[in-house]
């Protein structure tokens, strides 16, 4: 199983690509090939999978029903730009230019791993994520996990 955290900052080179800071390559099993699917998020950022856990997810997304427009819908956004990559022997991966445009990716990106897998965020989108944190976390998190509360949840 695939437990990734923490936040990298990384600069994209004239070509679209970052290099993969070394602890997230050696959270990913320090694989000679690592294989991502990269595609939109859901905040104006990009999330990135891991290919095993990206194959979960569209076992999830392929048990939607296609005669249901909202599904159809969900299927659509899933996919849409979805786009496989891979390390290069620099342990570099190029970010696909039509995703960088969407999260306004520029110069800088910001890596945050978290679970199974990363979100990128322009540096400006996610400072701006950060300012707007709630003022109260903990009411938040008590909330939240009120309304989800499992065995597995109640030791946060």
């Amino acid at each position: 199983m695939i437990s990734l955290s923490g936040e990298y900052e990384c600069k994209i080179d004239d070509r679209g690509r970052i290099k993969l800071p070394q602890k997230l390559i050696s959270a990913l099993g320090d694989k000679r090939t690592l294989e991502f699917i990269i595609n939109r998020g859901f905040d104006n950022n990009l999330i990135m999978y891991p290919k095993e856990v990206w194959e979960q997810k569209t076992k999830e997304i392929n048990q939607l029903n296609i005669y249901d427009k909202r599904h159809r819908d969900v299927i659509r956004y899933f996919y849409r730009g979805a786009t496989e990559v891979t390390n290069d022997s620099a342990d570099r991966i190029l970010l696909p230019a039509p995703l960088r445009t969407y999260a306004g990716i520029d110069k800088e990106v910001i890596l945050f791993a978290f679970n199974n897998m990363i979100e990128l965020w322009s540096k400006e989108g996610y400072q701006q994520m950060i300012n707007e944190e709630p003022e109260d976390f903990s009411s938040l998190v008590q909330e939240v996990f009120a309304t989800n509360n499992t065995k597995d949840n109640q030791n946060v």
